[in-house]
């Protein structure tokens, strides 16, 4: 993954680690000029990067503290609870890890309720943000729509900024190979299993979490042990079906690794979903740990195999080519 320059500054300046506060309680907010920005900062990725990087020079200007406001659970979760097809690219617990990462000094973590999406944005901004937060700047990106019914758009913004007087700034879209950067087009991207692409917006490889479960062990009989992974969040975007080339992280150590998403349809008539990766080069046990994944690249499309014996010589093929990618 090669970044321009342009956008390799943004990284840098963003990725300077402090350690973070986190309210869930806004009432034990305390900060005298609180700069802030809304958002559910899915990903965290460059186009948000950007904006947590002008946040800190705002803050470093004028003498006060980066604050990032988001939601938990996610809006539509409480907003379309009929719905089954949320799917983030983050789970809570790595969206706070990354703000951290960039060097965001206050994330507020909002409960997000039926009550709270009825207000106006009005009432959020004065009530919420003016009221209990003491709001000096907001920066907001290029798409900024918030309150019911999305109804506060930057005019609205603008004008609300002279009534309660703090200052307000809106941020252009982040152009990569001249596409703008969003957390929808890196969904998509994984999706379709353009891993390259996903991880060239996010800035970082797109990472999997999930647990080690009991398989059926058909791997072992052929020299390629795998670990079956259960993700640890339901709500979390699996890429499609396909082998990768991925790091696999876990007692402190990183592994090469090569992973199935899909049918296992040389081996298996299931039509669910599995998540087995390859540990090159590992051998032990590894039921009920949990891993992280990195994933580097799509190798190829999954297929069906005539026998376990072409399945097994196609495996010792995207073998040499992970190691060859990962070095």
């Amino acid at each position: 993954m090669i970044l321009s320059a342009n956008v390799q500054k943004i990284v840098f300046l963003a990725l300077q680690t402090v350690t973070m506060k986190i309210y869930r309680d806004i009432s034990h907010f305390h900060v005298e000029k609180p700069v802030v920005t809304i958002g559910s900062f899915d990903g965290v990725h460059l186009g948000h990067l950007m904006i947590i990087r002008r946040l800190k020079e705002i803050a470093r200007q004028t003498g006060g503290e980066s604050v990032v406001f988001t939601f938990s659970p996610h809006p539509r979760l409480v907003l379309f609870p009929e719905e089954q097809n949320l799917r983030l690219l983050t789970t809570l617990d790595e969206k706070t890890a990354l703000l951290e990462k960039a060097g965001v000094e206050h994330l507020i973590i909002y409960p997000f309720n039926k009550a709270f999406s009825q207000l106006t944005y009005t009432e959020f901004i004065s009530e919420i943000l003016v009221d209990r937060l003491r709001l000096k700047t907001l920066v907001v990106g290029y798409d900024h729509k918030f309150g019911r019914n999305r109804e506060g758009s930057f005019e609205v913004l603008q004008y609300l900024s002279s009534v309660y007087h703090f200052s307000v700034e809106k941020l252009d879209v982040l152009l990569v190979d001249h596409v703008h950067v969003s957390s929808t087009k890196i969904r998509d991207a994984l999706q379709c299993g353009d891993i390259a692409r996903a991880n060239q917006y996010l800035g970082y490889p797109f990472r999997l979490h999930g647990i080690v479960i009991e398989g059926q062990k058909l791997g072992r009989r052929i020299q390629f042990p795998t670990a079956n992974i259960q993700a640890s969040d339901p709500h979390k975007i699996i890429p499609g079906h396909g082998v990768y080339a991925v790091y696999v992280n876990f007692g402190r150590k990183r592994h090469p690794g090569m992973m199935n998403i899909g049918t296992r349809p040389t081996v298996s008539n299931a039509d669910n979903r599995s998540i087995e990766v390859h540990i090159i080069g590992f051998e032990g046990d590894l039921y009920q740990q949990v891993l992280e994944i990195e994933l580097i690249s799509k190798l190829r499309e999954e297929q069906k195999f005539g026998s376990v014996a072409e399945l097994r010589t196609q495996l010792e093929t995207d073998k040499k080519n992970v190691l060859e990618m990962l070095g």
